[in-house]
């Protein structure tokens, strides 16, 4: 376990809500022991275990409750069968609150293990997305961008992914005010080259 564990996940856990530590660390140690092979990381601010080079478990924790769930699509149906709510935004195993919230080790290793299989069958964890047609810019922001020099050499480098990432963000703004707000930040964040979401990239 000490060769595939990252200082990263002992951060995550020693900051997350008290309730969430011991959860945490168990979980932690079972997913450790019922596949070998896992490696740690954190992705998208939550700590996630990679197998095969592919998300293998994430775990979560927040204020209230904390969340567990395994990438692969067949556990859904199993766990589903189990009676478990995947179709929860907390999570394949719902809302963690308590240790009570969780099966026995006995069985969550039986899960982790089952999940594992899954993953050596060599089928993918989740079906490749379909890529999403390229999104023209409105109006204000090209506009904006024929304005801004720096912003626009940003702009004009990025793949149409990181485009709409800005595209989206703004045209969601529901007031005049918020979207203009956007739109200020966005030329900001691209003249100094940094993609819509570079808060979590070192996360």
């Amino acid at each position: 376990m000490a060769t595939r564990t990252d200082p990263r996940v002992d951060a995550y856990i020693a900051k997350a809500a008290i309730f969430a530590r011991p959860i945490l660390q168990r979980l932690r140690k079972l997913v450790h022991e019922g596949c070998p092979g896992v490696e740690e990381t954190i992705k998208w601010s939550h700590v996630s275990f990679l197998y095969h080079g592919q998300v293998f478990v994430g775990m979560a924790a927040f204020k209230g409750h904390m969340s567990f769930g395994f990438w692969h699509q067949k556990m859904e149906q199993l766990l589903a069968k189990d009676g478990f709510h995947t179709g929860d935004a907390a999570g394949l195993m719902g809302r963690i609150a308590s240790q009570a919230d969780l099966p026995d080790d006995k069985k969550m290793l039986r899960y982790i293990k089952t999940a594992a299989a899954f993953h050596d069958s060599g089928e993918r964890a989740r079906p490749v997305p379909k890529s999403k047609p390229a999104l023209k810019a409105p109006a204000d922001l090209a506009a904006a961008l024929k304005q801004d020099k720096k912003a626009a050499a940003t702009w004009d480098k990025f793949s149409p992914s990181h485009r709409r990432e800005y595209i989206e963000w703004l045209t969601e703004a529901k007031r005049d005010e918020t979207r203009q707000k956007r739109l200020a930040t966005t030329l900001e964040w691209l003249a100094e080259g940094k993609q819509r979401n570079w808060k979590y990239m070192n996360c």
